[in-house]
């Protein structure tokens, strides 16, 4: 990450961090690249957009495939749809007892 620079001010002082430019080349078909010229999908902010959107969607798929990792490596077998359901029944049932009682 680039070192911030410190911007003085009379009360409090912020800090700028420095961007990086960098130019991308596309090599996309000439009808997708008209079509996202139009919409403005080659515009920077756009395309800062959809990366960091991007790399949210990995980050987010990485640390979902390290979850079902770790449950599927615990003992014991997965639970049936029947007893989940009696799980959800008899979760559902204590609360209606609990809030019959309010």
């Amino acid at each position: 990450m680039p070192s911030p620079e410190y911007l003085p001010g009379p009360e409090f002082r912020a800090f700028l961090i420095s961007e990086m430019s960098i130019t991308l080349e596309l090599d996309l078909p000439e009808e997708l690249a008209s079509e996202a010229a139009s919409t403005g999908l080659l515009e920077s902010g756009s395309i800062s957009t959809l990366i960091t959107e991007e790399i949210r969607r990995r980050k987010s798929a990485a640390e979902l495939k390290s979850i079902l990792t770790g449950l599927r490596s615990l003992p014991g077998e997965p639970m049936s749809d029947s007893e989940i359901q009696s799980e959800i029944n008899l979760v559902r049932a204590k609360r209606r007892e609990s809030e019959s009682r309010c």
